[in-house]
């Protein structure tokens, strides 16, 4: 259905596995090693459908296989747009995604914020959710990318155990397959709004959402 199993109980910056953990094997205190894929490693099927975001794909290839551990800019538009939130907002926004369903797509950590890979069409989509949205008031600004931008994606492999200082981009759910299950603009609006109300204290926090003038949206 998705990528990477995201673990709600994993920190938004904690430090990478090494490149011989096997999957699974977090090594971080308080993960169990039952949950899969909490090594933040983007498999071969999940890079292909990463370079399948480029028109040039073996070039993609090409640059990973030369530089495994640096950063690729990608557009948006084609394999997936890109919802980016501030880190602490993202987080509790992914945390509703997996707690409540239906999950995510790939999410990637970028500099104070999360990127959360979303379906194509949802960069333009969301904002227009978020016009007739009474509870946008209470988000911080989101930024989405879709066609004609670009945004810069973490590297293959988290980096050596000899890295000076803590990257700056890495990989918090990682691709994994080759079509992974992306969520649209309402499942992101439905995640977004709850924990809106949820920093509001707000006991309306766990009701089906209303927007102004809009009926209740149907069930995902």
């Amino acid at each position: 259905m998705t990528s990477r199993q995201y673990d709600p109980r994993d920190p938004l910056i904690r430090p990478f596995p090494r490149h011989g953990d096997a999957p699974g094997a977090s090594g971080v205190p308080g993960v169990s090693s039952r949950l899969p894929g909490t090594a933040a490693h983007v498999t071969l099927a999940g890079a292909d459908w990463l370079a399948s975001a480029s028109p040039f794909p073996r070039s993609v290839h090409a640059l990973w296989i030369d530089c495994p551990a640096s950063p690729v800019v990608l557009p948006c538009g084609v394999a997936f747009d890109v919802v980016s939130a501030p880190a602490l907002f993202g987080r509790r926004v992914l945390d509703r995604l997996w707690e409540k369903g239906p999950g995510s797509g790939p999410v990637a950590a970028q500099r104070g914020r999360l990127q959360l890979f979303a379906a194509p069409g949802t960069a333009q989509r969301l904002p227009a959710l978020l016009g007739w949205e009474e509870w946008a008031r209470a988000m911080p600004p989101l930024l989405c990318h879709g066609a004609g931008d670009t945004v810069t994606i973490p590297p293959l492999y988290p980096p050596g155990p000899d890295e000076p200082a803590p990257p700056v981009s890495r990989w918090v759910v990682a691709p994994e397959v080759r079509h992974p299950w992306l969520p649209n603009a309402e499942a992101l609006l439905w995640a977004c709004v709850r924990v809106a109300r949820a920093e509001a204290g707000s006991p309306l926090a766990e009701l089906p959402r209303r927007t102004k003038g809009r009926a209740p949206e149907p069930a995902l």
